[in-house]
């Protein structure tokens, strides 16, 4: 993926940002400004609701213009913290509710290509989540950190957002939640050359998705599910160069593919695609290219786009093939509509 836009925090530098959001006593959060909107229980959970709706969007049809809508919604949150009246236990669901819509925004953002606003959202949901007093919506936004740092970033800080994050939620019964994050250090590791810990790390993972859904595991990470394990074990070992092992796995967690998640499934068969080209047999990488190229249309989003472009990378090492010729032609005209669009 290509490094769009200047990176805020790494290193040293976000692993201190890391620790003083997560660590630092919760602040007081109780405001009864006398001129403020009054903060009640149901218009929290109107502002929630929206946070999930266009969180579902999201996996069927990409960021979209869901980037600038969902910066609205959180505008209209933040508003709400600096400027409304409410009680402590109000006060901390709506932080809450803050930093679940942060994490959102900066995840339309990173998905549009803005990967630099994308990581300041995901600073500010750690924060909120903080005032909120909910590791678990502390350890999301590490997630996306995560996937932040080995996507555009430094892989390292990937495995350090994971850690973090796991040991902030040590005390929680969620094991979907846990499995989560140690396929994001799995990446992490995998992008790193690192293939023994993430191997070990992928192994955890799938044991704990073997137990179900905990007590505490939350209601919006209802994707984790043994083929989202092995979908993230298939990525690693493509990061580690064995794409016989990975397009093994891409194909056992083929099953498991949501036909309504059309961005989600698009991502994975182009993997998938790229997976089964460097191995022996590429005639299956073609097929599946085929299909993603069939999925795409009416699917925006940038992160999407620097998949399909690695793996019409790939079909391009076969121009020698009438089949491979034709897949290009077809992928030629599909990339130039998204352009477009």
């Amino acid at each position: 993926m290509k490094r769009r836009g200047v990176l805020a925090l790494s290193g040293a530098g976000l692993t201190q940002y890391v620790l003083q959001s997560t660590i630092a006593a919760p602040e007081a959060m109780a405001s009864m400004s006398p001129n403020g909107t009054k903060v009640t229980v149901p218009l929290i959970a109107s502002l929630e609701a929206t946070t999930n709706a266009l969180r579902h969007m999201d996996a069927s049809s990409g960021s979209g213009s869901l980037a600038a809508t969902s910066v609205g919604h959180l505008k209209i949150l933040v508003r709400l913290l600096k400027h409304g009246s409410y009680d402590e236990a109000r006060g901390r669901r709506l932080a809450a509710a803050t930093a679940d819509a942060a994490t959102q925004a900066g995840w339309y953002m990173f998905d549009g290509g803005n990967h630099a606003k994308a990581q300041r959202l995901f600073l500010a949901a750690l924060r909120a989540a903080h005032a909120s007093g909910d590791s678990r919506l502390t350890a999301a936004a590490l997630s996306f950190l995560a996937i932040h740092g080995y996507s555009v970033g430094d892989p390292r800080d990937a495995v350090t957002a994971a850690r973090t994050a796991r040991l902030g939620i040590s005390d929680r019964d969620a094991p979907a939640l846990k499995a989560m994050l140690l396929t994001r250090q799995a990446r992490g590791h995998a992008r790193l050359g690192e293939e023994s810990p993430a191997r070990a790390a992928l192994e955890e993972a799938r044991v704990l998705c073997a137990q179900g859904r905990g007590e505490d595991d939350p209601h919006w990470l209802y994707w984790i599910k043994p083929g989202e394990i092995l979908g993230q074990t298939a990525s690693c070992l493509l990061d580690l160069g064995r794409p016989a092992e990975a397009a093994e796995s891409f194909d056992a967690a083929r099953d498991e593919l949501s036909d309504e998640e059309i961005r989600t499934t698009a991502q994975f068969l182009s993997r998938a695609a790229t997976a089964h080209m460097q191995t022996e047999n590429p005639d299956a990488g073609w097929g599946i290219a085929q299909e993603v190229l069939s999925l795409v249309d009416g699917v925006h989003s940038a992160r999407l786009d620097d998949h399909l472009r690695s793996m019409l990378g790939e079909v391009r090492r076969f121009e020698g093939s009438t089949v491979a010729r034709d897949l290009l032609e077809l992928g030629e005209s599909v990339m130039k509509g998204r352009a477009a669009a």
